[in-house]
This record gives C-alpha cells, structure tokens and sequence, in this order.
C-alpha cells in the first residue's frame, strides 16, 4: 500500500500545518456496508469465522467501545465483517488520512497521532459515542505487533473506558498475524483467520471499578502470542518466503552479539558476523542448522534483544547516531519530503536537525511510553516517527543496517528507567 508524496522544502511544508479541527461526522451507512462488502471478498478465502461470548449483555443500538489487538493489515477488514450492521468510528492513525482525508471521513474514521498526547482524540471520542450515537473501534496498541505478541498499552485508557461508561467489547483475531507478519514486506501466507469477540466490561461492573483496576482487565485480554498459537495449534506455514527480512525483528546474534549483520532470506536467518544460520521451521519454531539454538521462540529472543538495549541505556552505552531521510505530516494532502537530516536518540530522549539548520527538534523520553516505529512503511522503508500534535517527522535512516524495532525497544525501556526515577 502506498500513499500521496510530495518534494516541498521545509517552509513550504510547515506553512501547511492545519489549524482548523472537525469534529466527527456520523459515517455513511452505505460506504460502510461497501466495505462489509469488499472485506467478504478478502476475507473468503482464508475462512474467517468468529464467534462471541457475553456479548448478550448488549442491546444492539448500544454504543460500545470496541478494542481490538493490532495484527496485521487485514484487521479492518475482519472488524468490518465482525461490526456491521452496527455504525460505528475507527480511531485511525492520520498518515492514513493522506490523500483520502474525505473518503475516509465519510466511511467513520477518526485521525490522531501515534504516542502523542492528544486531548482532541479524547472529544471526538466522547463526540462518536455522546452525540453521534455510535460505537468506537480502536486499537489501543497504537502500532502492529513486531514479534507477534502485545504491544505496551497507554496507562490513560483505563481512565478513558471509566469517563466514557460504555460497555467495553474485545476483538481478538487468531491467524491475522500469521498470515502476513509485518516484518515479512506485505507477502501473505495461506493461513486461516478467526476473531473472538467478548464483552469484557458493562457499564455497571465499570462504575464499581477503579481506572488502574480496569487496566488490568484489560491487559489481561492482551495476553496473547501468534507463534505460540500457531505453534500449539500445528498451524504450517510452508511459502518458502517465510523468514524474508526476520533481521528485521531478530536484529541481533546471540551467538556472537553482533547486531545489523542478520539477514533473513527465504526460509532462514543468518549472521553475516559470524555464519551462523537458523531455519524458521514451518511450524513457527527457530532452529539452528550448525550448533546450539538460543532461542527457538521469535518472542523470547525479541525480549532477549529488549533486555541486551535496557543493559546499554543502564551503562551508558545506548546510541543511535545516523543520517535519515526527512519526510514531513503536516497537512492530510500529501506526506512532504523535506530532504536528509540528522537523527540521534540516546539516555536524552530524540534530536532531530536537519534542512539547512531549520529543524532542530528534541522529543525527551517522559514525552511517550512507546516509539511510532514501522517496516516498509507505505512502501517507502523502514522508519521512525517523532514528533508532536503539529508536524510529525518520519524518519528514515540511510544505513539500511539500522534497527527500528531496537529503536522501539530503547524508546520504551527508557521510558521505564526515567519514570522509574
């Protein structure tokens, strides 16, 4: 999937920031069920069937705050199926706005920034539910999973699902993930795909809860891990494309530590340092071909890596220092590219400089929990984002060696260490 590009200069881009909010209009029944239509069509093939529980406590007109873990692209597509006929709002990020900003208006979503405070996002929810009359479909997540297991979820929803007093409804897909990891560069896999949709809070038992209460409800629902289902489920995934760009997860050797030299082609992964291989079995397993196998878990060595970059933020030692690429959002035209620029993110949180000494920004790490970080985003590269409720940069480092996810990784445990402080 691609989107609108432009060449502007940084003054020509940051004179297009938009000042002027609307609030959400009630989405078009018509174009909805279009795409109760169209996600048939893409659904069909892999099966999709999705079953409910407790969802017998709400009436159907009720609004509802519908929570679903963040897959893979297809997500919208089984939420769609899963929601329709009932109208409702989709929480969706604003670079997917570009280009589309009316067509997207008028099918119910809602733009916001990824980990970036957003008071704005906060009304035009209460605005969908309290106004409009409709539910709410987010993904609290923020950002698709790397490794296939949860990502860290925003301490305010718990407050949120508290002021709203909405009953709040899960949707949890099984297989979305395994059939096209993000990692893997968009290439999909034959796997079937099924959700479960539960009630996990009514208004009442919400009214007798505290926000920290509700939080771990709701984080208990986003335990999940896909290659541990694939894997406990004996799902095969046989398309010989299966570990292309692994490296983008499993950055790091653990044999011999050395990082930026993995690379995943066809059905292996491989260290460049050190020769090392290990196969992604069809099952979902690692396995090295020549010696021990550290890891034979994808998660367990992406939580290996997150304890290695916790270990270098604690000493002192954790740096990224590169040159990047500088795409800008400030208006949903286009995404502007401004030219190349400077990126550095250690213990002091980002900088960013670039465009003849015209930008010059700093993000500290208290700023966000987590870090908008993506792989081959809109087909462009991988890259990172920063930035605030006006401009976002996007970022992306010309050493294709860089690791974004090591970057997310650094983001979020920094996180912990200064608020631990």
């Amino acid at each position: 999937m691609k989107t609108t590009v432009k060449v502007k200069t940084y003054d020509e881009a940051i004179k297009r920031v938009e000042k002027n909010h609307k609030k959400p209009i009630k989405p078009f029944f018509v174009m909805q069920t279009l795409i109760r239509v169209l996600s048939y069509f893409t659904l069909l093939p892999r099966g999709f069937k999705y079953t409910k529980k407790n969802m017998d406590k709400i009436s159907k007109k009720q609004p509802c705050l519908y929570l679903m873990n963040h897959s893979a692209f297809i997500d919208l597509q089984i939420a769609s199926t899963i929601l329709w006929p009932k109208r409702y709002s989709i929480i969706m990020t604003s670079d997917g706005f570009v280009g589309k900003n009316l067509l997207m208006k008028t099918i119910g979503c809602i733009p916001t920034q990824k980990f970036v405070s957003d008071s704005v996002l906060v009304r035009d929810i209460f605005h969908s539910i309290r106004k409009n009359k409709i539910s709410v479909l987010m993904y609290p997540e923020a950002s698709y999973s790397f490794d296939g297991t949860a990502t860290t979820l925003p301490e305010s929803l718990g407050k949120l699902v508290k002021k709203l007093g909405v009953p709040v409804v899960m949707i949890t897909t099984k297989g979305a993930f395994s059939h096209q990891p993000l990692y893997n560069n968009l290439q999909r896999r034959n796997v079937k795909i099924s959700a479960e949709v539960e009630c996990i809070l009514t208004p009442d038992q919400i009214e007798t809860l505290s926000h920290n209460e509700i939080n771990e409800i709701i984080g208990e629902k986003f335990k999940f891990d896909n290659f541990k289902w694939q894997q406990e489920n004996r799902i095969k995934i046989s398309e010989k494309f299966r570990a292309d760009y692994l490296h983008r997860v499993l950055y790091k050797c653990p044999h011999c530590q050395a990082e930026g030299q993995t690379v995943g082609e066809g059905t292996t992964l491989t260290c460049k340092a050190c020769g090392k291989v290990w196969e992604l079995t069809e099952y979902g397993f690692m396995k090295a071909t020549n010696g021990e196998t550290e890891f034979s878990h994808i998660p367990d060595w992406y939580n290996y890596e997150r304890q290695e970059v916790r270990k270098e933020l604690l000493e002192g030692k954790y740096l990224l220092d590169c040159d990047v690429d500088i795409y800008m959002l400030t208006d949903m035209k286009a995404i502007y590219n401004v030219g190349s620029g400077h990126l550095i993110h250690d213990e002091n949180g980002f900088a960013l400089t670039g465009c003849d000494g015209k930008i010059n920004y700093t993000q500290a790490p208290e700023l966000s929990y987590s870090l908008y970080s993506d792989y081959y985003w809109y087909e462009i590269g991988d890259m990172v984002c920063i930035g605030n409720g006006k401009v976002l940069y996007y970022c992306f480092p010309k050493d294709k060696s860089v690791s974004v996810a090591k970057v997310r990784l650094a983001a979020e445990e920094l996180y912990k260490i200064v608020m631990k402080k």
